[in-house]
């Protein structure tokens, strides 16, 4: 009798629209390891935000708490925006000290109270970041606390940057550029003194004429297309797995991980080919595959991988699209900056409709508005999400909450991989 099948249910908390409301964003190292994730927040579907800074942090503190800091950043540290209500009243106690970093917002007045409160905090073990920060005197006492300083790197120019590194004159404080964007951006911000970056230049591939792909990863491509026969020639793909002894390490240990719930162990790879049947054998194969392809990148490519794939696959089925395809593209949007080769030139390798390669290389259409609102999400561009979900007849608390279990998700699945 074939082992059965099935993703695991995804246990979410029952909680107001709120928590469902957040975004993150990967904050990054000079190695490209994951750092930590920045929270990004808004109160609810509406266009623009009609709440008061307060209530927000309220809500994005409570929803915090109550979801798991480790849920939403994979147990990395979680920076949050503050208020100075929620530094001075203590509200943020309610978070666990090792696992929260409280962003100073540029508009807060470093008054008495507010440094005195971070100065209490600092004790309780929670570090301290100083967010678009430019250097004014008035922010001394701030700069004394500070572990991270957040520097926008696109309206902060050279001159600005030099001179807030005079007055730092050494300190032992972590350096972050944000908004870096460009591999130009990034290399400009390592030789001024910066460690940590938050952008999305780790996205963009830097094109090379003529590039071809490596030999592997044209085989991958091949037992891509492969997967795509039904039914599958399981001989064919047989031989095609055991080729590859690195992916071969892979799809076992997939298969017989906790992600695909196996009620046996499978040894061998003719046993987990009949053991899985054709759905999943593409679920399961396609996962190695990509997984393997980033081996030479930062493992936030494949974590954003799932995290599409996965969201759009959950999100096609209220808004009838092919659920298949949408995770197919949500995790193929990622192979440029994987294999650093223009969607242009990898779409018209891949096993896909041509529709699907259209939107993979950015057309526009019903067919990517879940991957189009998925990148949007992803950098907190709160208005665009708002204009495709609009146009596209999409339910915003839907695609929100698709969101959240995708997150979960995608991260047994990196954990069965990594």
């Amino acid at each position: 009798m074939a082992a059965e099948f099935t993703d695991p249910p995804v246990e979410l908390p029952e909680l107001g629209d709120a928590v469902r409301y957040v975004a993150r964003q990967p904050i990054l190292d000079l190695r490209g390891q994951v750092r930590g994730y920045e929270l990004l927040f808004r109160s609810g579907p509406e266009a623009v935000f009609r709440g008061d800074g307060d209530f927000a942090t309220r809500t994005m503190l409570d929803n915090a708490m109550i979801f798991g800091l480790g849920a939403l950043t994979a147990g990395l540290p979680a920076f949050l925006n503050c208020t100075a209500e929620s530094l001075i009243e203590g509200l943020v106690e309610v978070l666990p000290p090792s696992m929260t970093v409280l962003e100073i917002l540029e508009t807060l007045e470093p008054t008495p109270e507010l440094v005195a409160a971070c100065r209490r905090l600092k004790v309780l073990g929670y570090r301290i970041a100083l967010d678009d920060f430019t250097w004014m005197p008035k922010f001394a006492p701030l700069v004394e606390l500070a572990d991270y300083i957040k520097v926008d790197f696109l309206l902060t120019g050279a001159a600005g940057r030099q001179e807030l590194m005079r007055h730092l004159d050494g300190r032992p404080i972590a350096l972050l550029a944000e908004k870096v964007e460009t591999q130009e951006e990034q290399i400009r911000a390592c030789a001024e003194g910066f460690t940590l970056f938050q952008g999305y230049y780790f996205c963009r591939p830097t094109l090379m004429k003529k590039r071809k792909i490596p030999a592997n990863q044209f085989a991958h491509l091949r037992m891509l297309e492969a997967l795509q026969q039904d039914p599958l020639d399981l001989t064919r793909l047989s031989e095609l797995v055991k080729q590859d002894a690195s992916l071969a390490y892979r799809f076992f240990r997939l298969v017989n991980s906790p992600l695909y719930a196996l009620r046996q162990e499978v040894r061998s790879i003719n046993a987990v080919l009949l053991v899985l049947g054709d759905d999943a054998i593409r679920r399961v194969a396609m996962l190695a595959i990509v997984s393997e392809m980033n081996a030479n990148q930062t493992p936030e490519l494949l974590r954003m991988a799932l995290v599409r794939a996965r969201f759009c696959e959950l999100a096609a089925s209220t808004c009838a699209l092919r659920q298949g395809e949408q995770y197919l593209l949500g995790m193929f949007s990622m192979l440029p900056a994987m294999l650093q080769i223009s969607a242009v030139d990898i779409a018209p390798l891949l096993p896909l409709r041509e529709t699907i390669r259209q939107a993979l290389q950015g057309a526009g259409g019903t067919e990517s508005s879940l991957l189009r609102w998925m990148e949007s999400r992803e950098r907190g561009d709160w208005k665009r999400c708002d204009g495709i979900a609009q146009s596209n007849g999409l339910d915003q608390d839907d695609l929100a909450r698709s969101y959240a279990q995708a997150l979960v998700w995608a991260e047994t699945g990196l954990h069965s991989v990594s």
